[in-house]
This record gives structure tokens, sequence and C-alpha cells, in this order.
């Protein structure tokens, strides 16, 4: 396995692999994962297996605290998990991070997505408490406007 930052000739692929993970990810545009490509490499790393994308992560620091970055989306090829592949990615978006000097990296998850809390845990993040459960995730209703209740993880750097 190799890890990369995302290139501009790797997109097409990229959208592919996005969209295997509905309906939790929604590939964005091609234009989108250009600017990805162009402004944010270093902190959108891709996992290759030979010539084959088995793995992607978009990240970006935040521009209101800029000690945090947002993880935007994970997603692993379902024929190339429980592989490390994820590990392997977050350490280089944490590497960027911490580099920066960053304090945090966080994400948020769909509630019913038990298999992304599985590894988010699993992988040292914290579920933020929210203003309610569901099926012993803890949400944060609207948290991403009107009706998006999302779980919300944070990783400490440092």
């Amino acid at each position: 396995m190799k890890i990369e930052p995302l290139s501009q000739d790797l997109i097409p692929q990229v959208l592919e692999l996005m969209d295997l993970g509905a309906p939790y990810i929604t590939a964005r545009t091609y234009s989108d994962y250009w600017l990805y490509a162009r402004l944010f490499a270093s902190t959108c790393p891709i996992a290759l297996d030979g010539d084959t994308l088995t793995g992607a992560i978009m990240a970006f620091r935040s521009q209101e605290d800029p000690a945090d970055v947002y993880v935007q989306d994970v997603m692993i090829h379902p024929e190339h998990r429980r592989r490390g592949i994820t590990t392997a990615l977050l350490d280089v978006v944490r590497t960027r991070a911490a580099e920066w000097g960053c304090a945090r990296l966080y994400l948020t998850s769909e509630p019913d997505n038990i298999a992304a809390h599985a590894t988010w845990t699993k992988l040292g993040f914290t579920n933020i408490p929210g203003d309610r459960d569901i099926n012993g995730v803890s949400v944060i209703t609207d948290f991403k406007g009107p009706g998006k209740t999302r779980a919300v993880y944070e990783l400490s750097i440092g």
C-alpha cells in the first residue's frame, strides 16, 4: 500500500470510491476534488494498491478555529477494509495537523452509522456529548442545519 496526497489525475477514481459510501457519504463534484487536490492535498491523502485506489480521506484546517482539522469524508473500498488503511490515512492527517500546531481532529457521522462509531472510538476519537442518544451514540440535533442531526467525534493531537 502506498499513501500519497490527492492528485488531479486520481479524481475519477475518487468519485467512484466515494459513490460506494452511500448513503453515508455523498461524492462531491469533480471541481470540488480538483480544488482539494490543488489547495488541500496535504490533508487529503489517498491509499493505492498498485494502480487501484483503496481509500481516501478529505480533511481541511478550520478557518473558524485554526487549531482544528475537520475530517469531511473517509472512505475505504469495501474489498480493502480491515487492513489498516483508515489508520494509515488518519496518521497522515494527524501528522500534518501536528506540524501546523493544531490541537484536534474532529469529524461528524450519521447517528445510525454504527460501523463508523465503532471505528472512530477504536481509533481513539471521543464521541462528544450531545443533547440526546440514538442507539447508544450521543448526537447533537441540527448540528449541520435543520434536520441534520450528527454524532460529533474529536481526537486530541499531542
